[in-house]
């Protein structure tokens, strides 16, 4: 942090606004009184979360993310909480942390309510699979860590981006079938309908969810397969990597009746990018739009 010539050590460095506001605010010591106050030590939990403070050039405040932060690379360095459904009260306390940020998956309750009543400032960002929430996101982390200036900066790089995908997107008047896969487990493979945020994206690139008649995830079948008739599959880098592959993700239980396995039509992208709706949401969507309209001429 730079310093505010000449207030008590925050960190190691002069105390600034930043760390003079979350003392205040989540009440982590008796600044407000006078006293020195440390500067936040944070818990990322969802990968979105993580590439929020990273995008904000606050890395520094992190002393731990759950295993979903998977991005930036140098967020693999850091502790582990665990995975972000499965969290641990007492691990987490133990790290001695100021405040968690956590996405809608943070859980079970139990632990997050001991965390709060360890004294740590918890806050859970909307789980809407929407632009207006990403861009909600960044908001609220930047505000959370006093760092407006750089969450509006990250804001407005935002919009640009989103705008480029705007435009991109209305160049396409045809609309393919998408049947999006959820394969992260050898022995589960699921489908998603509507209400999930496979089907945010694929809308927002110009699809139709092929399982749209369907609310939430449910078991790929041969029937299922069949009826939805995608033009093509999504599945994320990971789920493909478990099934083993292009050729064992076709021999799945009627997907080489549709249409998508005649034209050996599939699409990858990692979870975290194609599903985070993070800061590369513009991008992630735009990505997604041309490998979904390959080979289909802008109108």
């Amino acid at each position: 942090m730079a310093r505010d010539g000449g207030g008590p050590e925050c960190g190691g460095e002069t105390v600034t606004p930043v760390c003079r506001r979350i003392a205040c605010t989540l009440a982590i010591d008796d600044f407000c009184n006078g006293a020195a106050a440390q500067a936040p030590r944070l818990v990322a939990v969802g990968g979105t979360v993580t590439e929020i403070v990273y995008a904000l050039g606050v890395e520094r405040f992190l002393v731990a993310t759950d295993t979903t932060s998977i991005f930036p690379e140098a967020a693999h360095a850091l502790p582990k909480v665990g995975y972000q459904r499965q969290l641990s009260g007492e691990g987490v306390l133990a790290l001695k942390p100021t405040l968690l940020i956590g996405t809608g998956d943070a859980g079970p309750p139990a632990a997050i309510a001991q965390i709060k009543a360890g004294k740590v400032g918890v806050h859970i960002l909307s789980a809407d699979h929407t632009v207006e929430s990403a861009r909600n996101s960044i908001r609220n982390v930047a505000s959370l860590l006093d760092v407006t200036e750089q969450g509006r900066t990250l804001e407005e790089r935002f919009n640009t981006e989103w705008q480029r995908t705007e435009t991109l997107i209305k160049k396409y008047s045809r609309k393919p079938r998408v049947l999006f896969i959820l394969g992260h487990s050898p022995n589960s493979t699921m489908i998603a309908g509507r209400d999930t945020s496979a089907d945010a994206m694929i809308r927002l690139a110009g699809g139709v969810n092929a399982l749209a008649a369907t609310s939430g995830y449910k078991p790929l079948t041969a029937e299922a397969a069949v009826a939805a008739a995608p033009d093509v599959i999504l599945i994320t880098s990971q789920g493909l990597n478990v099934a083993g592959g292009d050729a064992a993700l076709w021999g799945k239980p009627g997907l080489a009746l549709t249409p998508a396995a005649k034209q050996k039509k599939l699409v990858h992208l990692d979870a975290l990018y194609l599903l985070g709706f993070g800061p590369r949401l513009p991008q992630a969507v735009r990505d997604l739009a041309l490998k979904l309209h390959e080979g289909v001429p802008p109108s």
